[in-house]
């Protein structure tokens, strides 16, 4: 029989609903099977659809899958944001002062800061300069000419992500990706913003041949490379989703060795879903 659970469509990454990246929230779905989650997030047909499970450790305040419409991710930053602004929406309350959620790629801090929250970035499963014959096949995927590359990089924190430096804004908004040849790669492009108070601009690729509006995951992966690299200061706010008419805005800041980054997260839906 049909049951019904408390949901959640959050707007992730922005201060004005409908302009970041929304996200669809099952709470309670413990009682849900691996199949079920997996249809539900095909059929609500967002970047992400997550869940909120109870911890499979005490250290954790709530554990959390996450889905695309065809795979499982291990992480991604605005499901991770957007779920934890569900979670203490619907009375969740922290055991210490930092929530801490439990999903496939450990255990995530987040933290409130104002009207935002923030998560530490995960490290990086793989980073270090691309190689020549994915850069090559990378620019062929969205127009560009080699040269027009400052650098390159992994930014992989588990979803995967490349990335390439641009020195030119109006390029880096131009592009038109052509997805059959960048086969189920996922690229993140990166160009100094002219825009007063944004300091980059950020636009992602996914490998489901979509462009992602907000994504934390890359956000999180460039911050590490940029500033490690002495490319961008230790705080910074990159904006995402320009190109397809939202203002999704990144705020990145390091304490010591962590990197935190962090948005506005604005609640949209919230009612009940019968599966």
């Amino acid at each position: 029989m049909p049951r019904s659970f408390a949901f959640a469509q959050v707007d992730v990454f922005t201060d004005t609903p409908t302009c970041g990246n929304p996200l669809a929230v099952v709470h309670g779905a413990e009682a849900l099977c691996d199949a079920q989650m997996a249809q539900l997030a095909h059929w609500a047909n967002l970047s992400e659809t997550s869940f909120l499970l109870p911890p499979s450790t005490p250290e954790a305040d709530y554990g959390l899958r996450i889905f695309t419409p065809t795979q499982e991710l291990p992480f991604a930053g605005h499901p991770t944001l957007g779920s934890c602004h569900a979670w203490l929406t619907a009375g969740g309350q922290p055991k210490g002062l930092d929530i801490v959620q439990d999903c496939a790629a450990g255990l995530i801090r987040i933290r409130q800061d104002a009207q935002k929250l923030f998560f530490t970035a995960p490290p990086l499963l793989r980073s270090g300069p691309l190689a020549q014959d994915l850069v090559a096949r990378a620019c062929a995927g969205l127009g560009l000419d080699t040269a027009e590359l400052a650098t390159s990089a992994w930014v992989d924190n588990g979803p995967g992500w490349a990335a390439l430096l641009l020195n030119d804004h109006n390029r880096a908004m131009a592009i038109t990706p052509d997805y059959a040849i960048l086969n189920g790669m996922r690229i993140g492009i990166v160009a100094p913003s002219p825009e007063a108070g944004i300091d980059f601009e950020v636009r992602g690729f996914s490998a489901g041949g979509f462009e992602d509006p907000v994504t934390g995951s890359l956000n999180a992966g460039i911050a590490q490379w940029l500033i490690s690299a002495d490319i961008a200061s230790t705080q910074y706010v990159a904006a995402q989703g320009t190109a397809l008419g939202r203002k999704g805005r990144v705020h990145v800041v390091q304490e010591g060795t962590e990197i935190w980054v962090g948005g506005a997260v604005q609640s949209c839906i919230e009612g009940t879903i019968r599966l």
